[in-house]
């Protein structure tokens, strides 16, 4: 019967993740001016960054409906595992939740496992990636809903961003500042504390904050064990190739892998943003 991996669109698949039928997204819906854009597979990054500079107002975005997770459940698969944007951030941990009520009133009880990922694009992928390598290795639903339950508490995101502006504007920067010194070219250094929020540190310049943010996240990976570290960029492949020297430079021991965002990461992260998770 085997397994399947339902995530919300923020969920950054590689290209060739794609194309791979044990993966399902769910998406959500992103609003510009009047214009509505559904974040599927049609999503159009460039398009969608030449409305976000053009609109006066600020992007939202609407979680996916229970019904359309429900949905996704509807599947001969006897495994199901959901990871959701953090619900800090997102309503769509919620909807899962709901969508699951909904599809064991009408068919009963299913292995079905919803994970607040605590966390965001790379950090949804690292959780995808550590689920298909225990289900590929034979490990059983219970088992894997443990394991997979303990790594996401170990994982960490960072992200460093031109700009902290949507975020600030959305309210995702709870009990923060958005930084104002863009005349100095201060550069903040981002993490995720379940799920919140938080600054790190800051650099002079996105060059030595990629730097220091690498810094931060080898030392600390070395305290927890894992396979990989993901990068999510948006629009900044080259960037991205960046980070990934630097980790490596640093002797990080995990393979990296590197994913482009979609439409809800990129709302968030903008032109030139980078999202590590590890």
């Amino acid at each position: 019967m085997g397994y399947k991996i339902v995530g919300d669109s923020c969920l950054d698949l590689t290209g060739e993740m794609r194309k791979d039928s044990r993966f399902q997204l769910v998406p959500l819906t992103l609003q510009v001016d009047d214009a509505m854009i559904v974040d599927d597979r049609d999503f159009d990054q460039a398009g969608f960054l030449k409305m976000v500079r053009e609109s006066r107002e600020c992007p939202k975005t609407a979680c996916p409906s229970p019904e359309a997770f429900k949905k996704a459940y509807e599947c001969e698969e006897e495994d199901i595992y959901v990871i959701t944007l953090s619900s800090h951030l997102s309503g769509s941990y919620n909807s899962a939740m709901v969508g699951k009520s909904l599809y064991e009133e009408e068919y009963g009880p299913k292995n079905i496992l919803i994970i607040d990922s605590e966390s965001a694009s790379s950090g949804e992928l690292n959780l995808a990636m550590a689920i298909c390598d225990m289900a590929d290795g034979g490990m059983g639903f219970e088992e894997i809903s443990q394991k997979i339950l303990e790594m996401r508490d170990r994982q960490k995101t960072y992200f460093v961003l031109d700009s902290l502006e949507y975020l600030r504007k959305n309210g995702r920067l709870t009990g923060l500042q958005a930084f104002f010194a863009t005349a100095l070219n201060i550069k903040p250094v981002m993490g995720a504390d379940h799920g919140v929020i938080i600054k790190l540190d800051q650099a002079r310049g996105v060059g030595k904050a990629f730097s220091r943010m690498c810094e931060i996240a080898v030392r600390e990976s070395r305290e927890r064990e894992g396979k990989y570290a993901v990068i999510a960029h948006c629009n900044a492949s080259g960037r991205a190739k960046q980070v990934k020297e630097i980790l490596e430079g640093l002797g990080l021991r995990r393979e990296v892998v590197i994913t482009e965002t979609a439409g809800v990461s990129t709302l968030y992260a903008g032109d030139g943003g980078i999202i590590l998770a590890l």
